[in-house]
């Protein structure tokens, strides 16, 4: 019995673990072939170790392209769009799942129905709105839309909302705290995890965002990372980028890859608690 059960762990830690090693693949080549030349990243089979190193890649990408003003206006949206949606879906979440006026879960089944709208859909009513505002090659069209909420985060507080005891709200109420302190210092640090959750894939969304600053940025001095990114496949001259394209990769995937690292457990645990009360 028990040399069975040790082959049934050994053929699943197996199974995991290959699994594991397939999906590390492309991470490995990328960072591999970041420092290629651009004819060795095509070999085949692909040599995971570069033979020569080209430590210049990472010195001569930032002559190539203005590497630093992509990833300047990335980080801006990215803070700023994330401080808007955190904020203004803390707001709504707990007052879908606290506050009681009238058309309330009329006005929450219509949010929720927005999920099911693809973005083609709204793509150009939103583009002619800003752009008849003037907003068209400014950040403003990818940072101003966070700070109206986003209906798959408020979604998720307000059922992390709805899990907390309401007897914890009743008592800070009797003893005089308002709605807002009850929110941010009560009702926020116990929902946590789930805040983390926001905070981290909003994060994710907007310093990967590809479709909207491609639609919104036509302007080379408002490009973020990724569409700098996506310049760099080829140029007319003829001249192989690919090794340039590979460390822009790097400087885009590794940020993420450290952030999940550092929150994985809060992430993970804001998924698991979420919505477990009705």
């Amino acid at each position: 019995m028990r040399r069975s059960n040790f082959f049934k762990r050994l053929l699943g830690l197996l199974i995991v673990g290959g699994g594991g090693l397939i999906m590390l693949m492309p991470f490995v080549f990328l960072i591999s072939s970041s420092f290629k030349a651009p004819n060795k990243i095509y070999v085949f089979p692909p040599q995971l170790i570069p033979d020569p190193f080209r430590w210049q890649n990472y010195t001569e990408v930032f002559e190539a392209v203005p590497v630093l003003r992509y990833a300047r206006n990335t980080i801006i949206i990215t803070v700023f769009s994330t401080i808007g949606t955190v904020i203004s879906t803390i707001l709504a979440g707990y007052a879908f799942a606290r506050l009681r006026f009238k058309g309330r879960d009329l006005v929450f089944s219509i949010m929720l129905a927005t999920l099911m709208l693809p973005y083609v859909v709204t793509m150009i009513p939103i583009y002619v709105m800003f752009s008849k505002l003037g907003w068209v090659n400014t950040l403003l069209p990818l940072i101003v839309p966070s700070f109206f909420g986003d209906a798959f985060f408020i979604f998720l507080l307000r059922q992390f909302f709805r899990t907390i005891p309401m007897e914890l709200e009743d008592a800070a109420r009797i003893d005089g705290a308002s709605r807002l302190r009850i929110l941010f210092q009560l009702m926020v640090p116990l929902a946590r995890p789930a805040v983390i959750v926001v905070t981290i894939q909003s994060v994710l969304d907007n310093w990967n965002a590809f479709m909207q600053p491609l639609i919104f940025l036509t302007k080379r001095s408002v490009w973020t990372l990724a569409l700098g990114l996506n310049s760099l496949q080829r140029f007319e001259t003829g001249r192989d980028w690919t090794h340039y394209l590979m460390v822009l990769g790097v400087f885009m995937v590794v940020p993420v890859i450290i952030l999940y690292f550092i929150a994985q457990r809060e992430f993970i645990q804001g998924i698991v608690l979420t919505g477990m009360k009705a």
